[in-house]
């Protein structure tokens, strides 16, 4: 069974963690609806909002929207702290930024 500790004894990598981390890119990159599913879990917990939900899993926050509807994800409108409200327009600016 290959272990992260093998690409470091190897040089391959500096550390375990980055190993990791390079491995994880890889798999999302291979399976994209990996990255939805992980921004919906984070999105149900509370941990992040709807247009960072949306970032995390890159996709558009009306694409995010729908996802979560379809899921039958009950939607949390309006930022709760001036950070997330931040955050979102941030988010907002970046995507409204990049279909220029």
């Amino acid at each position: 069974m290959l272990s992260p500790r093998y690409f470091v004894e190897a040089n391959l990598y500096p550390d375990e963690e980055a190993v990791i981390q390079d491995a994880l890119r890889h798999l999302l990159r291979l399976r994209p609806e990996l990255k939805i599913q992980l921004a919906v879990y984070r999105y149900q917990k509370g941990e992040v909002s709807l247009a960072k939900a949306a970032s995390l899993a890159g996709i558009s926050w009306i694409q995010m929207k729908d996802v979560l509807t379809e899921q039958g994800i009950p939607l949390r409108l309006g930022p709760e702290t001036i950070e997330e409200a931040k955050n979102e327009v941030e988010s907002l600016r970046k995507e409204i930024q990049g279909n220029l």
